[in-house]
């Protein structure tokens, strides 16, 4: 059996516990994992002054597997996106979000079964942005009005630039298609405003369609956004694989969670051409860091993500098997998975994993 080389990052408010219970919860799989374990964030930045330390980059490289628990993104002020920064930095251009029902939650949306591909890499998050009442600001207004008169621009507007490629757009979509194609998925849709942003997402349309035509076993559809959000309401069945530019995605992967039951059921995995690195979809809740009540679900489904990666597929099942078997039971479940958030009957987050670990084992014993 060979044993794989992951990076674990912490990550900060929740992060710590969650790790700590997805760790020993792989290792309940018998997947030899040796794990590196590292932090990034506010706890690094304190010991360090970076965000992101350059060991960390190295690592997750060296190693092209890492799982990350949440960081904390301060609003408005403080340090950039480590997320972001991480996705840019080793070109994880591929944010893959599963949003899958499990019995036991309460939904009205029942056996949903969505998956959202995110371009990573582009769009108003590349970070390419001019702050009000700068000189720069002042010489990028100028030189837009010198081009397009008509343009409504003031001396105290900010400006964020929107770009998609190509090339960007024509992996992300190709991505999509093949992993439609490898997990037997018969739909892809690409979700856009090319009825606005002709020149950007009527880019990412049209690169769309070239790409569609190479994949004639796969049903495609595009959809403006918008209009997107009431369809998933309304009539999620008929979607299956979302293709969408990076702001988008990181929208409509939020209310598709929402739709299975909240961010703490919802796993990701950014992926690039050699590393990839899984994380759950939910922040890092510092108002309760510390005190046992964050619901690990959404990094222990990320790491069932990353067996799967891994070519453990087996391992995979038997922790996917696990976790529906302890969310359809309810007894063994955190507050925010109660009907009633009150419920004293409600377990911590180790307690939460520990069923999980006993279900693995079940899974285990069965199929020796």
């Amino acid at each position: 059996m060979s044993t794989h080389q992951v990076v674990l990052i912490r990550g900060d408010g929740i992060g710590p516990e969650i790790a700590e219970v997805t760790q020993k919860v792989v290792d309940a799989t018998g997947v030899r994992v040796e794990w590196d374990v590292v932090d990034a964030g506010e706890s690094a930045m304190e010991r360090t002054g970076e965000p992101m330390p350059a060991e960390v980059i190295d690592k997750i490289r060296a190693r092209k597997v890492a799982l990350k628990a949440p960081i904390t993104t301060p609003v408005g002020t403080g340090f950039r996106s480590v997320n972001v920064a991480l996705r840019q930095e080793l070109d994880l251009y591929s944010c893959v979000r599963p949003c899958k029902t499990y019995a036991g939650i309460k939904t009205p949306f029942k056996d949903l079964d969505l998956v959202v591909v995110r371009e990573n890499t582009e769009d108003l998050y590349a970070g390419i942005e001019f702050e009000r009442g700068t000189g720069e600001i002042s010489e990028l207004i100028d030189w837009i009005r010198k081009r397009r008169p008509d343009a409504k621009l003031e001396a105290e507007s900010g400006i964020s630039i929107k770009p998609i490629s190509v090339s960007g757009t024509d992996r992300i979509v190709r991505f999509a298609f093949e992993y439609a194609r490898k997990h037997h998925r018969r739909k892809v849709t690409a979700v856009h405003k090319a009825n606005i942003m002709k020149f950007s997402d009527g880019l990412f349309l049209d690169v769309a369609h070239d790409v569609a035509k190479e994949y004639k076993d796969i049903e495609f559809s595009h959809r403006i956004v918008d209009n997107m959000c009431m369809q998933l309401v309304q009539y999620p069945w008929q979607y299956d694989v979302l293709v969408l530019p990076n702001l988008y995605g990181d929208i409509i992967s939020d209310l598709a969670a929402g739709m299975i039951g909240g961010l703490g059921l919802a796993p990701g995995a950014n992926v690039g051409t050699d590393v990839a690195v899984f994380e759950a979809t939910h922040g890092s809740a510092p108002d309760i860091a510390g005190m046992d009540r964050a619901n690990p679900v959404g990094l222990i489904l990320s790491a069932v993500l990353m067996l799967r990666h891994l070519g453990e597929r087996e391992a995979a099942t038997w922790l996917e098997g696990a976790v529906a078997n302890v969310l359809h039971d309810g007894t063994h479940v955190t507050a925010d998975l109660k009907e009633d958030p009150h419920d004293p009957t409600a377990v911590g987050t180790v307690e939460m994993g520990d069923a999980i670990i006993e279900k693995v084992h079940a899974h285990r014993a069965h199929d020796a």
